[in-house]
């Protein structure tokens, strides 16, 4: 009986306080999701879950990789990338930079957003760029090639790191 009292004490004076071990609801960002960001330096971890204690999964090693955020815990973003990768940064890990990959075989940048444009250069696929300007069938962006920045027209199914009908100013 003497046991059965301090239980019901412990249990009275419990009332209305959360249980340990629960987590309550994360702030999220008033950002939209998913959206684009790029990565703010030159080496990330991508961990499997939304924590330090997770694994490492992958190590990006390039500041300005663009990433696609997919979800939001506490101060963690899940992302995407390019090839369909997908894992949790810290959110001190990326910038609201808009950088895009050029995707598929190698692709001409245009002086002017034409299929006939007088073509500026070719790229490779893999090819990181910043994006300047996007209307719904061209995106202009700027690449950085050696000493000297090259800018110019893609068409926007060449690139990755858009939304879909997506207009960038």
């Amino acid at each position: 009986m003497k046991s059965f009292a301090i239980a019901l004490v412990l249990l009275s004076g419990l009332v209305g306080v959360a249980p340990v071990g629960v987590v309550q609801a994360a702030e999220k960002s008033a950002e939209p999701i998913p959206r684009f960001v790029s990565l703010r330096a030159d080496v990330v971890n991508l961990r499997t879950g939304p924590g330090s204690r997770y694994p490492i999964e992958y190590v990006y090693r390039r500041k300005g990789y663009p990433l696609e955020i997919v979800a939001e815990f506490d101060q963690w973003r899940q992302v995407r990338d390019w090839q369909g990768t997908e894992g949790w940064v810290h959110q001190r890990m990326v910038n609201g930079a808009r950088n895009v990959v050029v995707q598929g075989g190698q692709r001409v940048l245009r002086a002017s957003a034409e299929n006939g444009a007088a073509p500026v250069a070719k790229l490779d696929a893999g090819v990181i760029a910043h994006l300047l300007e996007c209307n719904p069938g061209w995106c202009r962006i700027e690449v950085q090639n050696g000493a000297s920045d090259v800018k110019g027209w893609l068409s926007r199914n060449e690139i990755w790191g858009l939304l879909p009908g997506e207009v960038v100013k």
